[in-house]
């Protein structure tokens, strides 16, 4: 077995609850592990084109229709992205200094702006997935917004200088081959082309929110964290899939005009 396809095992072992091989847990298993990443979008993707085929089929309502395309992708991941989404809001919402904000980061007690921001992250992602068209289309659009916001977790990770010696996202880093960035690029150019294939204005603007976000990570991860982490991917993850659905929507809307 190749350390790529043990790599791709380690990915999804690590970043969804579908069932793997046993692979052991050592550097060179781990050296593409980043770079498959994105493929984890594109099964939370098929699952949610799964999701729009059956409602179609049972003449679901937009209610259920919007729950399922929210919280199929976060069941199918465990809930990790989400969880670095509620420790970091908890952290920033602390406006404490930043070795306060990484002690934040690795309490396993939600606080109050954790609870309030992920239930309004919840809402919203769900009232945008209601205003969906029922078409392939935008089962496509969907999956390649989820590949695109973990080609962006994976980018941050491997491009922005670790807060702790000690955390999964520095031996992560570490582990990642030099090529894991190309690819990654790769991943990036491919999801933004199709994007824009089939929607010139929603893919320009999600192109636009990714190089946003990923600018916004570098400053908040060294200002207000002393480095990156694997809760701050979790969080630029989440709201990459959010702020990229919301800036296609508004752009579709707009062009329709």
């Amino acid at each position: 077995m190749t350390d790529v396809f043990r790599s791709l095992i380690m990915a999804f072992s690590m970043f969804s609850v579908i069932p793997m091989p046993r692979i052991q847990w050592k550097e060179e298993n781990m050296r593409y592990m980043l770079a498959w990443l994105p493929v984890v979008g594109i099964a939370a993707g098929v699952l949610q084109w799964g999701w729009l085929l059956l409602c179609n089929f049972l003449s679901f309502g937009p209610l259920l229709f919007a729950a399922g395309m929210t919280l199929f992708p976060i069941l199918l991941t465990g809930g990790i992205h989400m969880d670095g989404f509620s420790d970091t809001v908890d952290a920033l919402s602390s406006h404490a200094e930043p070795q306060r904000k990484r002690e934040i980061l690795k309490d396993p007690n939600a606080g109050a702006f954790a609870v309030l921001y992920t239930a309004g992250y919840l809402l919203f992602f769900a009232a945008l997935c209601t205003e969906l068209p029922r078409t392939l289309t935008t089962a496509l659009t969907l999956g390649l917004h989820q590949t695109a916001a973990r080609a962006l977790g994976a980018l941050c990770s491997v491009c922005f200088p670790s807060a702790s010696q000690n955390g999964l996202q520095h031996t992560f880093r570490d582990a990642a081959s030099k090529k894991v960035t190309a690819v990654l690029a790769v991943w990036t150019v491919l999801c933004m082309g199709v994007l824009c294939l089939l929607s010139l204005p929603g893919g320009i603007a999600c192109t636009a929110v990714f190089l946003l976000l990923f600018l916004y990570l570098k400053r908040v991860s060294r200002r207000q964290f002393g480095g990156m982490s694997g809760d701050l991917a979790g969080y630029i993850i989440t709201l990459g899939e959010l702020f990229m659905l919301f800036s296609y929507l508004i752009t579709e809307r707009i062009a329709a005009l």
